[in-house]
């Protein structure tokens, strides 16, 4: 485990694996190294041609927190983890953490090449005011200190069966998943309103894929079309057969073809 200080003195923890050009991987909601087996998978395949770096975002695992939070913030991490990369790093983003690689790269931060999988915008109304309604829900759950609560309101909101959750809140695991809960919050924040970040998209030099999963939920795809139109230029592919739970053994071959060319 390696770390690296951000502007506001936060320390962020992150493994670092292979050699080559920089590639960043920021995770979405829960992921974090102790945790997350599926990105470490993917760091692991991914460290034949590059030098990889699984950090753990503020707040999560061995990251240090600073309040208050604030998107700003975890822009700022990566701005350090960039900066330990020699200067200029590709950045791969997961769900959530794909909107958070958006603002990173929108405020010209030096990200070569950005990929991104099933960033969770929303075209409907409907579902941007149901997710509006989630984020008012987990904030007072926070405030009141339920952080099990909290995480489950997360999970099932997030598609998961209520009677899996249930189970899971009686697993061993569960402690990592409440230690998490407050991080919550900041990946709603980086969501803002739940629309698709248009009137970011200009801001954006780096070179851009916006990746898919075919057995993924119609509404995932219709946002990831949406943001391939607000960023022309932009590369757009499906993985077939793959879910928002992608296979790191299908998804590291499309970004080492995306980040090498």
């Amino acid at each position: 485990m390696d770390m690296v200080t951000s502007r506001d003195g936060t320390t962020i923890a992150f493994d670092r694996y292979g050699a080559g050009p920089a590639v960043i991987l920021v995770g979405g909601a829960f992921q974090h190294r102790a945790i997350d087996q599926q990105t470490r998978q993917l760091a692991e395949l991914l460290a034949a041609s590059f030098t990889v770096f699984h950090y753990d975002r503020r707040g999560r695992g061995d990251s240090g927190d600073t309040l208050p939070y604030a998107v700003e913030r975890e822009v700022e991490d990566l701005a350090a983890l960039i900066d330990q990369a020699g200067g200029s790093a590709h950045v791969f983003g997961m769900s959530s953490g794909a909107a958070l690689g958006l603002e990173a790269a929108a405020s010209t931060l030096p990200v070569t090449k950005l990929a991104l999988y099933e960033p969770p915008f929303n075209l409907e109304e409907s579902r941007r005011s149901a997710m509006q309604a989630y984020s008012r829900q987990l904030a007072t759950l926070l405030s009141e200190g339920h952080r099990g609560d909290a995480a489950a309101l997360a999970m099932t909101t997030f598609g998961a069966p209520p009677e899996a959750v249930e189970g899971m809140r009686h697993a061993p695991v569960w402690g990592m998943f409440e230690s998490v809960a407050p991080t919550l919050a900041y990946d709603a924040a980086i969501m803002g309103d739940y629309s698709v970040p248009t009137e970011r998209a200009p801001s954006i030099t780096a070179s851009v894929m916006i990746l898919d999963g075919g057995a993924s939920p119609e509404w995932l795809t219709d946002v990831a079309d949406a943001l391939a139109v607000a960023l022309p230029g932009a590369q757009r592919r499906t993985l077939e057969g793959q879910t928002h739970d992608v296979s790191p053994e299908v998804l590291a071959p499309t970004l080492q073809e995306f980040f090498v060319g």
